[in-house]
């Protein structure tokens, strides 16, 4: 098996595994005040201050939820409640993920003022174009830092220094999920008041996130109940999965660079094989993240090929896996042309992928071109 799937969800690490099945055999309620609910509550707080310190934060800034889709419906709902009754626009960007762009949806249709943010015609952001959407009426700018289809990397440092230095009652958020990890994240660094995490974008389980929150900056909970997470996210913490959450993130904390080097290594070859076939189009640009490449096989329908790759032992994207098939618009954001947008396969790499693998896909894709009937 080849997977190049690795922007809908990753395999979990050995590591993250063995702390799962660790935090299901210390079941301790992490709340009890005996000897069991005290070790849950090390095992959680261990955690907490991994992820915290993998972001340059203190520990009592995060918070964990059960997805990172929570940690963003979270912040932008409750930064409209808090801030909304005289602050009634919310600036976004045309390319952000549906947990936040449906959320943006819902608020204009309550009467918010909603300013999307597209790239320019080279198909890039420019932070002006962010720091500009937003005025002295604006409640949240909620910006993702690398976009899951393409990878391209969004201005969101420069855009929100400039933001807050003007306008400092504005609330920032970044949806940080295919950027956690792969790249250097640090919260001083990026300016945000919010920020959404996902663990299984990063080798952990589904069904935990986490949502750092400045030290400072109050938001209303979505959850109300026993008071768990310092009355921010009542439930009973799902000990296992937090305990994976941490173990996965401890284990890449110290080589970010190192993977970084390398998945460009795939990106380079990738882009190569590309180059050198007939009809195979590169969609991403070079400044992208190189764990994310947008391709297109003119002619080719997306979902047959990527059906006929999975004959072949090798497990590919036609785009966000929210999307489920449907014609992407974040494609057309960024400027692919029309010729292509129903022919786009999205190859997304970690740690575990060879340029072996990479020269297996573009062999099968080339052999699809030879047998797959083509597209008028």
């Amino acid at each position: 098996m080849i997977y190049f799937d690795n922007a809908a969800t990753t395999k979990p690490c050995k590591e993250a595994v063995e702390a799962v099945v660790k935090g299901l055999e210390d079941f301790g309620n992490p709340s009890s005040l005996h000897g069991m609910g005290v070790t849950a509550e090390k095992h959680r707080e261990q955690a907490r201050e991994i992820i915290a310190g993998a972001l340059g934060a203190q520990s009592g800034e995060i918070y964990f939820t059960s997805c990172a889709t929570e940690s963003s419906n979270t912040v932008i709902f409750g930064a409209a409640k808090k801030l909304g009754k005289r602050m009634r626009r919310v600036v976004t960007t045309t390319v952000e993920h549906p947990s936040v762009a449906a959320c943006c949806n819902k608020l204009e249709e309550e009467g918010f003022e909603v300013v999307r943010v597209a790239p320019r015609e080279d198909g890039r952001f420019y932070p002006e174009d962010i720091i500009s959407a937003a005025d002295s009426s604006t409640c949240l700018v909620t910006c993702m830092l690398v976009n899951n289809e393409t990878g391209s990397i969004l201005p969101v440092e420069r855009a929100f220094a400039a933001i807050k230095k003007k306008y400092p009652q504005i609330l920032t958020h970044c949806d940080c999920v295919q950027g956690f990890m792969k790249l250097p994240v640090k919260v001083k660094k990026l300016g945000a008041d919010f920020i959404s995490l996902s663990a299984h974008k990063i080798h952990g389980p589904k069904g935990i996130g986490a949502l750092y929150i400045r030290k400072g900056v109050h938001i209303p909970s979505l959850l109300l109940g026993g008071g768990q997470e310092k009355g921010f996210r009542s439930g009973t913490e799902s000990l296992p999965l937090i305990m994976g959450f941490g173990a996965a993130c401890g284990k890449l904390s110290g080589n970010i660079e190192e993977r970084l080097e390398k998945a460009g290594r795939l990106r380079e070859r990738l882009v190569r094989l590309c180059d050198e076939t007939e009809g195979v189009y590169v969609n991403s640009k070079p400044d992208c993240l190189p764990y994310i490449v947008s391709i297109a096989a003119e002619g080719l329908k997306s979902e047959p090929l990527l059906h006929f790759l999975e004959g072949k032992g090798i497990f590919v994207s036609s785009g966000s896996a929210c999307s489920k098939g449907k014609k992407s618009s974040v494609i057309k954001e960024f400027r692919v042309p029309d010729r292509l947008q129903d022919s786009v396969l999205r190859i997304s790499f970690c740690d575990e992928n060879t340029e072996e693998e990479v020269d297996e896909l573009m062999a099968a894709i080339r052999e699809a071109q030879g047998s797959l009937a083509k597209v008028r």
